[in-house]
């Protein structure tokens, strides 16, 4: 299997450069994992530099779980779904989806996502 990056998985989702998104397409069927890491970023560029909504995100997101392997892909589908129906940042996302599905403890001083913890 291949790591495959942010810019990959972006040419992958978005299809706006043909021939790298062919390429990609290829890599992933043949067999690709990433990192929740990579998710993060992509979560960050398509919010920031595409500025597509946060409500869409999961409908953006979420299938790519289906087709390239990543480690605990049910955190980062969890988060995914946080984030579109929240407003809190991706990470606390990711936090809060790691209490739920691995039920982690967690210690923070942020108001917000003790807050939401609490609802866990």
């Amino acid at each position: 299997m291949t790591l495959v990056d942010t810019n990959v998985i972006l040419r992958y989702l978005l299809n706006d450069i043909p021939e790298k998104a062919d390429k990609a397409a290829s890599m992933i069927e043949e067999g690709a994992f990433t990192l929740p890491e990579i998710v993060a970023e992509v979560v960050y560029v398509l919010v920031k530099l595409y500025e597509i909504p946060r409500e869409e995100m999961k409908n953006i997101i979420s299938p790519i779980f289906d087709e390239i392997f990543m480690e605990n892909s049910d955190v980062m589908s969890a988060a995914i779904s946080y984030y579109s129906e929240t407003k809190l940042d991706f990470v606390d996302c990711i936090i809060l989806a790691r209490k739920k599905i691995l039920n982690e403890s967690v210690f923070t001083f942020d108001k917000k996502l003790l807050n939401r913890l609490k609802d866990i």
